[in-house]
C-alpha cells in the first residue's frame, strides 16, 4: 500500500501542466494543484511535523540599532534624554556632518549633555576632544570647572560614559596646540557664542579652531538666536541672544564661510526679547516663580529659539 501511494505521488509531480489546470478548473484556489495534493500525501505518509520539516524556513531579521540610536537610547542619558526634544541631536549632529570615527571638538563642554551623546557615537576609532576657554585667575566658583582642562575632561568623561566610544582628549586654547593641530574634522560649538564675546574669548578661541582643523574643516554652531531687529546693546552677550547675521559675520572675518543653515533648533513662539535674557525660559525660568501662571506660560513655550549654522575654514 504505501510503494503504491508513493508511485501515485510520483506521478501526480511529473504530471503535465494540462493536468495541473484540470485541478484548478474543479475549484482549487491559485497556487494550488499537484504540489498541493503532494503535500497532503507526505503529511498522510510521514505525519505534519517530518513534511513541515522538509519546507526552507524563513529568516526572522534582526533589526539592529544604529550607532546615533545606540548612543541616545544609553542609560546613561536618562537625565538628559528630556532635553532632545529642543536640542534634536540626532539631526543636528547630522547636519554637521558629524560621523562615526572622526576626530571632533566640543567647545566648552560643560556638564556634559553633548559628551554623553558625541563620545560613543564616535566609537572606537573617534577622537572626542574638550576644548575649553583661558579662565582668568580672578574668576572663581562655577568658572573653576573650566581649569585644566587636559587632566580633568578625560576622568569627567569616564564617569559620563564609561570606558564605551572615543578617546578623550582636553584642551584649554592657551595650551600648546601643535600635537592636534590640522587633525580635527569639526569643530562644535553648543550655545556658547554669547559667553565667548561677553567674556572675551571670541578671538582666542577662533584662532585655536582655525588651528585644529584640517583644511576644510567644518565648524557647527548652534545658539540662542535674537530678532534681526533686537538693538546692538541687547546682543553683546549678557541676555545670551545673538543675531543670526551678527554671528555669520564674525566668523566670515575669521577666515569661514557660511555653507548651510537649518531651522531644526528654531521656536517661533520665543519672542527672544526676555528683560532676563534666555535664562527666563525653560530651564531656568528666572523671574517666574514655581507655581506660577507665568512659570507655566514660559513652559508652555519651551526652550529658545536657535540659529544652526555650518562653517568651512577656509585658506
Amino acid at each position: 500500500m504505501r510503494f503504491a501511494t508513493l508511485v501515485a505521488v510520483a506521478t501526480l509531480a511529473l504530471a503535465p501542466p494540462a493536468m495541473a489546470q484540470q485541478g484548478q478548473s474543479q475549484g482549487h484556489s491559485q497556487g494550488s494543484g499537484s504540489g498541493e495534493v503532494v503535500n497532503r500525501v507526505l503529511d498522510a505518509l510521514l505525519g505534519p511535523r517530518q513534511s513541515a520539516q522538509q519546507q526552507p524556513q524563513q529568516a526572522n531579521p534582526v533589526m539592529q540599532a544604529t550607532p546615533m540610536e545606540a548612543a541616545l537610547a544609553n542609560p546613561r542619558r536618562d537625565e538628559d534624554r528630556a532635553r532632545d526634544q529642543y536640542r534634536h541631536p540626532a539631526q543636528t549632529l547630522d547636519f554637521f556632518e558629524v560621523r562615526p570615527g572622526m576626530t571632533v571638538v566640543d567647545f566648552m563642554p560643560a556638564g556634559g549633555w553633548y559628551s554623553r551623546v558625541l563620545i560613543p557615537y564616535l566609537g572606537r576609532d573617534g577622537t572626542y576632544i574638550g576644548l575649553d576657554p583661558e579662565i582668568d585667575p580672578a574668576m572663581s566658583s562655577y568658572w573653576d570647572t573650566y581649569r585644566n582642562t587636559a587632566s580633568r575632561l578625560p576622568r569627567e568623561a569616564r564617569g559620563w560614559v564609561g570606558n564605551e566610544g572615543a578617546r578623550v582628549y582636553g584642551l584649554n586654547t592657551n595650551d600648546d596646540l601643535a600635537s592636534f593641530a590640522g587633525t580635527v574634522d569639526r569643530v562644535l560649538v553648543f550655545r556658547e557664542i554669547h559667553n565667548m564675546r561677553r567674556l572675551g574669548w571670541f578671538h582666542d578661541a577662533m584662532v585655536a579652531m582655525r588651528t585644529l582643523l584640517k583644511p576644510d574643516g567644518l565648524v557647527g554652531v548652534v545658539q540662542h538666536r535674537a530678532r534681526a531687529d533686537a538693538p546692538a546693546a541687547y546682543v553683546l552677550g549678557d541676555n545670551g541672544y545673538q543675531r543670526q547675521q551678527d554671528v555669520i559675520a564674525l566668523f566670515s572675518a575669521y577666515g569661514f564661510e557660511l555653507v548651510g543653515t537649518s531651522e531644526i533648533n528654531a521656536n517661533p513662539a520665543d519672542p527672544a526679547n526676555w528683560p532676563d535674557g534666555v535664562w527666563s525660559l525653560s530651564p531656568s525660568f528666572r523671574g517666574a516663580p514655581e507655581g506660577s501662571a507665568e512659570r507655566a506660560r514660559r513652559a508652555a513655550i519651551g526652550e529658545s529659539d536657535r540659529m544652526t549654522l555650518l562653517f568651512r575654514k577656509r585658506a
